[in-house]
Parts: C-alpha cells; sequence; structure tokens
C-alpha cells in the first residue's frame, strides 16, 4: 500500500513538474510571436467568417490603448495580474445589492482569451488565475496590451484594433480619434451586444465617460509607472 501512496506521489510531482515546464514553454513562445488564433476564434469560426489582423502595439494608436486602461483596467500598471482594489470595491458593490460588477484585469482576459477556454468553471478561473501571473511574470506590460488589442472580439467575428477600425471607421488602427478609440473600449464587456457604430444610449454614456476619462489622462497612454501612480493617489 505504501508503494502504491509513492507511486502515485511521485506521478503527481511529475506531473505538476511537466504541466509548469510546458505551459512556461508556452507562455515565453508567445511571449514574441503574433497569437495566430484563440479557442473563441475557433469557435465562432464554425458560424461565421472571422475578421481578424495582427498588428504590433506600435501601429496602434495610443489613444486605444489609453481607452481600454480607462475602460476595463485603470490599475493595469500597477498591479500583477489581479487588481485587489477592484475586487474589493466589486465585491462591496455586489454586497450591497448594486449591479453585479467584476474586477477582470486586462491580464487576466489575456490568460482567457488566449491560453483557456471560454466558460465560467472554477477549473478555468483557477487556471485563469495561474496564467495571469505567469504572464505578468514573463511579458511586459506592453506585450499584455498589444496581445489583448490584437485578440479581444470588438463585434461578432471581428477580432482585434485594425479589424474593428477598418469595419467600423474604415482607417487603420493607428489612426483612431479619441471618440472611435472611446467607442471600440466602450463595447468591449459585450461587443455582441453593443454597437461601436449605432450605440444605444448606455453605450453612448460609456463613450462620454471613457472620454472625460482620456482627457484626465491626457489622451494618449503612457506605460510610466510613476505617473500613473500620481494621476490614481
Amino acid at each position: 500500500m505504501k508503494k502504491i501512496i509513492n507511486h502515485i506521489i511521485k506521478s503527481f510531482a511529475a506531473f505538476i513538474l511537466l504541466f509548469n515546464i510546458l505551459t512556461l514553454v508556452w507562455v515565453i513562445i508567445y511571449s514574441f510571436l503574433p497569437i495566430p488564433i484563440t479557442k473563441l476564434m475557433v469557435i465562432e469560426s464554425a458560424n461565421k467568417e472571422l475578421k481578424y489582423e495582427w498588428r504590433e502595439l506600435e501601429h496602434i494608436s495610443g489613444r486605444l490603448q489609453l481607452a481600454v486602461m480607462c475602460a476595463e483596467d485603470q490599475y493595469f500598471l500597477l498591479h500583477e495580474g489581479l487588481d485587489f482594489r477592484s475586487i474589493r470595491k466589486a465585491e462591496e458593490v455586489n454586497r450591497k445589492g448594486g449591479n453585479m460588477k467584476g474586477a477582470s484585469t486586462i491580464t487576466q482576459q489575456v490568460a482567457k482569451n488566449v491560453f483557456l477556454w471560454p466558460d465560467r468553471t472554477w477549473v478555468r478561473k483557477a487556471a485563469e488565475l495561474y496564467f495571469s501571473l505567469l504572464i505578468e511574470i514573463v511579458w511586459s506590460k506592453q506585450r499584455i496590451m498589444e496581445v489583448y488589442l490584437n485578440v479581444a472580439e470588438f463585434g461578432d467575428g471581428v477580432f482585434g484594433a485594425e479589424a474593428a477600425s477598418k469595419s467600423y471607421f474604415n482607417r487603420s488602427a493607428d489612426q483612431l480619434t479619441v471618440t472611435q478609440a472611446a467607442r471600440l473600449a466602450a463595447v468591449l464587456p459585450s461587443p455582441k451586444r453593443y454597437s461601436a457604430t449605432a450605440p444605444s444610449p448606455y453605450v453612448q454614456s460609456r463613450i462620454d465617460w471613457i472620454k472625460k476619462q482620456m482627457w484626465y489622462w491626457g489622451y494618449e497612454m503612457t506605460y510610466d509607472k510613476d505617473f500613473v501612480k500620481q494621476m490614481i493617489k
């Protein structure tokens, strides 16, 4: 019996070690290569033709980079994958009976979109946390933003900033105006429900709020942590 238990323990340890090595290699490879496709894209491609075009971060407007940070994760440059400030705020709002709020960071969304599958099980959530921490260790913040803006869904079957910019505004992602950047960022929570070109009153209110936040930050993304600390203290 003791031999069986020892064998099980050794096998489990070997599995954990192999899993860590393989996932680390996977994350390292994706730290410099364009993401060819995600699992959500595969699912979506079964019913429609996808629009997806990779662009390096230098060819994506700093306005859009700032807009998505304002809309989705204002502590992006300060946290290490998990935003405990937003988690506490969301818990407080939800506990008081307000509209349910999430606290998923841009890093977590990248982990889910690139390495995992789109469901809400505890197994997937645990894997999301693992990959989020691993991504923060291996990738730069610029790389996380680059991948996020390239794989995020901005509309039904429209993935990435370049495809969205061309589809909705007939221009490249490096030519977006402040309003156009805010419109794209505003639809991210529910890209199949919200429209960047024909925003509902609710979406328009989000657009206006995002633009105010962008004005406060200066309309361009900065990756200077000290500057960010001064802005949000």
